[in-house]
Parts: C-alpha cells; structure tokens; sequence
C-alpha cells in the first residue's frame, strides 16, 4: 500500500512541477509587462516547481523539502503584498505591511522548528510537540493570508478586480488547501498520507488560472460556473466539513482508554450515521444550501435558460401521473419558487375565483368559492402581485388587504398569489405554498413570476378556445341529427293523421273503429309534444310562461321517481313563480335522477322547497360518491361528457339550460365521498314582474 501512495506521490508531484515551470515561463512570456507584481510571480510559480521536484525526488519530510516549501511559501506572501498596489492603493500599503510582516515572521519560525525537529526532539513527545506547532503555524498563515485576499478583491475598484479575480482565484484555492491540510495533519497528528498526494496536482491546478491572469486579455476571460455545478461543489464541501468534524471528534476520543473509549466511539458512529441520513438528504438542507449559495455567488436569483427550459418541460410533458394542463400550470409556477405546493383558482360565471386545480396542497376541505369577485377585479385592474406575509403584517398596496378571504388570511401556508392575465383579462390565479426554506419575495421574484404568469395564460385561454370549438362542433353535429329525426317525425306525424282521417271515414265496425281513433290521436299527441320539446332545443320557445307552485312541481317529479328509489320530501313551502312548468319538470327529472344514479340503493335521495323572499329554492341532496371540483369545473356542465356507462352527458347541462330560460340559476356543492346538493333557484312571482317591467322600460327607453 506504501509502494503504491509513494508511486502516486512521485507521480502528482512532478506532474506539480512540470506545470508550475510552464506557468512560470508562461507568465514570463506572455505576461503583461504592464504590472509591477509579474516578476514577484515568475519566482513565487518557480519556486512551487522547485518544491514539487523536491518533494517528488526525496521522501517526505527531508530538509530540503521543508526549505523548499518556507521559500515558496515566502514567495507567495511577497506576491500577496505585491498584489494591492495593482489598485493603486500604495499609500495603504503600510495597513497591509504590519500583517504581511507578521506572517512572514510566523512562517520564518519554519526555520526553528525545522532546527529543533533535527536535533533535540530526541523523544516521541517532543517531536510530536514540534510537528503540531509547525501545522499550527501553516494553518495561521494561511488563515491571515486568506483574510488579505478577501480584503484586497472586496476593496478593489472594478476595473482591478477584473485583473485581479484570476490570481486572487488561484491564491484563495492554494492556502484554502493548505488550510485543510494542516488542520487535519494538527487534528491527526502526523501528516495525511492521502491528501499529501494531491498536493502536487492542487499545486498544478491552481498554477494554471495564476499564468492565466497575467495575460494581457485576462480582464476579458470569465469563469462562470453553472448553479448545478456550483450547488453540487457546496453539497461536496459540507459533506467534507460534517467528515472532517466527525474525524476530529474521533481524534479527541483516542484520548479516552478502556471500554468507555469503545462504548463512546460505536455510540459515536451510530449517531453520525443517523445523522447523515436523517440531515443530508433533507429536502430543507438542500433548499437552504440552493437559497445561500445563489444568494451569495450569484449576481441573479434564477438561471433563466434552466428556468425556461424546465417551464417548457412542465408545460408540454404530462408524464407519467397524467395531470391536467391546470394542475401543470400550478406546478409551473411552483418549481420556481420551489413551493411544494399550490392551488389554481379561475373566475366562474358570477365573477368569482373558484377552485379549479389542486397540486399537492394539504387539506381536503378547501372552499369551492375561493374568493370574492371584487379580489378578482381588483387583480384584473392591477395585476398586482399578493406576498400573504405583507398582508397579514397589515401592508396594503391597491386596497386588497378587504378582500383576501378569511382562509387565505388564516392558512400561514399560503405564501404568494400570482395572476394569469391574458390580453388584460384575469384568466386565473395561482396560490403559491410556502417554500421549505423561507425567504421574502423581492423584484426578481416579482419579474419573473409575472412574465410566466402571463405565458401560462395564454395556455389556459387557447385551451379554452379549443374547448369551446369542440363545443361547437359537437353541437353542430347534435343539431345536424335532429333535424333529421324532426324530419321523420313530423312525416310520421302526417302520416298517422291522414291515417286517422281515413280512418274516421271508412270504419266499418264501431268498436274498431273506436280503438283505432283512440289509439291514433294518443299517439299523435305524444308525437306532436315531442316536436316542440325538441323545437326548444333550437331558437327558443313559443310555450307561454305562466304561473306555478313549485312545491306542487316538486311534490310531482318526487311521486313519479320515488317508484324506483327513495326521494322523499323534507321541507315543502308553497312558493309561487312564473316560468315553463314542463322545462321545470324535465330538469328537475334530470337532478334527481342524477342523485339516483350517484346514490346506493338504501340511500335516500331528498328534496326541499323553500322561498328566502327573492326567490324559490328547490334543493336535491343525496349522500353519494360527491364530485371533485376539478370535475365540477371542467366537467359536470359540460355537454357530451359524462361518467356513466353510455350516458349522453347532456342532462345536467339541459337541466341549467332551462332554468336560465326562465331567468333562473343552479349551484352545486359537493364533496367526494359525502354528497352532493343541487339547488335550482327561480324569481318568484312578485320579483319576476319587477324584472319583466324594468325590461320593459329599459326597451321603450331604447326606442
């Protein structure tokens, strides 16, 4: 094993020295004649090299490896202090010269050590002594030598800093090595066989960037790391940190003895492991880490070719689980931000924000009316932008702290609001959950969110659009058959009407001819109603509005379906309205069969009638399978789709149709697993002559 790490050793360092040489004759010939600090780093480059030979040609810890190294390291401080006048900052150089001179000094005392290392550390105790005050001093001066690099870049003007970044780079990466390397051979006690290997090769990997920044176009050369390269590096750095932490706690451990030294140090490993796994992989670690080092080593938050090249994927790939394009526009918006959760509400047909899309947010009893029309309009206006924690701190922007619903208020969970505004329409609005790690929302957030916001609008409007055509198509085509099924019908129509003229004309037998008559005009009546229920389905009606009890309506439609499934009557309060009593019958037939449908066999499906002063209500409630309301939404209204095994999909979309004919509306709540209430709500009869008279007048006004 020796052989082999000696091999290694041999073969890193005069790898070191071959580069270093190189950079050196590099520096001395392609270096800018310009800068005063060029010659200080020809001979700091050589002197590396000579010490990479040295240490590749004789075993470790030989003097002339020692001497080798305090002459490079010399080297090094000289180029440090020569380094700030390259800003033009000579007159500060005597703030610089009292720490220079003291590391110069601390590692001068190099020479002493080495002297008593050869000849009075006659002992094991005192040789250890030695070495350990050697390492303490190499990890004092690389801590002070890194404290001046960070001084000279942060103080540096601009321009310099240009020049200075390479060398300050290469620098900051030699003495962090040496920083890590003597602290473990200080915790360790002897020097690291492993790591000393990589000390010629990090000699050779930073030489490269120090030859680099003496080049007269080194202002113009950048190294920009990706935040993927940037985050694993930190990931690898902490992970050595928690490493090194745990080595020095076992170091300090061998200086227990006995079965308390064992029990201590296996308690010691089971709880570093635990650690390990329950820390490194967590999702918040990773966050802070991302958070921190974008914070810090970034000019921008986000790396906007990653971000839109992960937006496209989110938007354009269902993957395997198959969600919707609303529940991949929330996701959009949250991989952002790194929420992991949201919520999509969309604007319903009195103007309010409903639930439409729900991406992994906690809770089940999420409101189907999320939020009030006046929150929507006041987005749609300002196309603001909500941070919750503003608002519950009281900070009111365009007066939206009144119209932020109690729950959004009270769920801290609830982080950021971000509208989806398309051609100055609120298409919809995305609530954001609060990212593991928290942080505060500043103007890049605010930027990038509102483009994207925009963009994923579009989306959802050409979604619609499509939808919509669909539609249409479907209708056209529905319209298209009947009026071919009118067709034959009203033929048939005919037909059985001539037959029963003929008939009243040329019966011979009484009886027969009594049944026949019967028999004839049923089905012509039967015949002639269908014509105009399906007539309705077209321009409008010709059927008069008339007066009529809802109770009664009600009470009927319970009678003739309660032969099939229990629906019984829990309130029923005569209420008078003005409408078409069949279209009331016909989509009152259609909830309460759906109820049927979604209902068990033993579950009663119940009906109430009431008037609140305005209007009658009819309620149907049933305690079945429930809808989603992402079903409700998308779904349930929509015609030509349906659950059932071949159903039509157009019941409950006739059922609404018909009461809007009459000036009415229908709601519905539902939850998945509980049930579900439909409630038709028409004017009564009062309130429907004040709306026909105020038509009346807005008409003659017109005229």
């Amino acid at each position: 094993m020796m052989g082999l790490v000696g091999s290694l050793s041999y073969v890193a360092y005069t790898i070191g020295a071959i580069v270093c040489a190189l950079a050196a004759i590099w520096i001395g010939r392609k270096g800018d004649p310009a800068r005063g600090d060029r010659t200080p780093a020809i001979v700091a480059v050589a002197l590396t090299a000579n010490w990479c030979f040295a240490a590749a040609s004789f075993e470790p810890g030989r003097p002339i490896v020692e001497l080798t190294e305090i002459a490079r390291n010399l080297a090094w401080l000289f180029v440090l202090f020569r380094l700030f006048s390259n800003d033009g900052r000579d007159e500060t150089l005597r703030l610089v010269r009292p720490v220079v001179v003291a590391l110069v000094l601390v590692e001068v005392m190099q020479f002493l050590l080495l002297l008593i290392a050869r000849r009075y550390a006659v002992t094991p105790e005192l040789a250890l002594l030695t070495f350990d005050t050697a390492a303490l001093f190499r990890v004092m001066v690389a801590v002070g030598a890194l404290v001046l690099l960070h001084n000279l870049y942060a103080g540096a003007a601009a321009t310099s800093r240009e020049i200075l970044r390479w060398s300050v780079a290469a620098l900051a990466g030699l003495w962090a090595f040496d920083l890590n390397y003597f602290t473990i051979a200080y915790i360790m006690g002897s020097p690291p066989g492993e790591l000393a290997v990589l000390r010629g090769l990090a000699a050779a990997i930073f030489a490269v960037p120090f030859a680099i920044g003496f080049t007269r176009n080194s202002s113009e050369l950048a190294f920009s790391p990706s935040r993927a390269v940037t985050f694993r590096f930190l990931s690898l750095l902490l992970i050595g940190g928690y490493l090194a932490v745990m080595l020095g706690i076992a170091r300090w451990l061998n200086m227990l003895s006995g079965d308390l030294a064992r029990l201590t140090q296996v308690g010691l490993i089971i709880a570093a492991g635990a650690l390990a796994l329950i820390w490194l992989p967590s999702d918040r670690l990773r966050g802070w880490l991302r958070v921190t080092a974008v914070k810090h080593l970034f000019k921008h938050r986000y790396d906007y070719r990653t971000e839109w090249i992960r937006f496209t994927d989110t938007i354009g790939t269902t993957g395997f689980d198959n969600i919707t394009l609303q529940e991949r526009t929330v996701k959009a918006l949250a991989d952002i931000t790194d929420s992991p959760s949201g919520l999509l509400l969309v604007p319903g047909d009195e103007g309010d924000l409903e639930l439409a899309a729900n991406w992994r947010w906690p809770g089940r009893n999420l409101p189907t009316t999320a939020a009030p029309e006046t929150l929507a309009k006041l987005l749609e206006d300002s196309e603001l932008i909500l941070d919750f924690d503003e608002l519950r701190a009281g900070i009111d922007h365009h007066g939206e702290l009144a119209h932020i619903p109690q729950w959004l208020r009270h769920d801290r969970s609830a982080w950021a609001a971000v509208p989806l505004m398309h051609f100055d329409r609120l298409v919809g609005l995305v609530i954001l959950a609060r990212p593991l790690v928290a942080r505060k929302l500043d103007w890049e957030d605010f930027d990038l969110l509102a483009v994207v916001g925009r963009q994923l609008a579009s989306y959802l409007a050409e979604q619609a659009s499509q939808t919509a055509l669909l539609e249409a198509g479907r209708f056209e085509e529905f319209n298209h058959r009947m009026a071919f099924v009118m067709h034959d019908i009203k033929n048939l129509s005919s037909q059985m009407s001539l037959l029963l003229r003929n008939a009243e004309k040329h019966a011979d037998k009484p009886e027969f001819r009594e049944d026949m008559l019967v028999t004839l005009r049923n089905s012509a009546d039967k015949l002639n109603a269908l014509l105009s229920r399906l007539g309705r389905y077209g321009g409008g009606t010709s059927e008069a509005v008339r007066r009529f009890d809802l109770a009664v309506a009600a009470r009927r439609t319970v009678e003739q379906l309660s032969q099939f499934h229990p629906v019984a009557v829990l309130r029923s309060e005569p209420v008078a309205v003005e409408g078409n009593p069949e279209a009331f019958d016909q989509a009152l037939v259609h909830l309460v069969q759906n109820a049927i449908d979604a209902s068990d066999t033993n579950s009663s499906v119940m009906v109430e009638v009431y008037s609140d002063g305005m209007s009658g209500k009819v309620t149907v409630i049933d305690n079945g399978h429930g809808m989603s309301p992402q079903f409700i939404r998308n779904s349930l209204f929509k015609p030509f789709v349906s659950s059932k095994n071949g159903g039509f999909g157009i019941g409950a979309f006739e059922a609404r149709e018909l009461i809007r004919s009459m000036g009415g509306r229908v709601d519905v709540e539902s939850r998945e697993g509980l049930g579900t209430r439909f409630t038709i709500s028409l004017p009564i009869q009062a309130a429907s002559s004040l709306i026909r008279r105020s038509n009346s007048a807005d008409n003659n006004e017109v005229a």
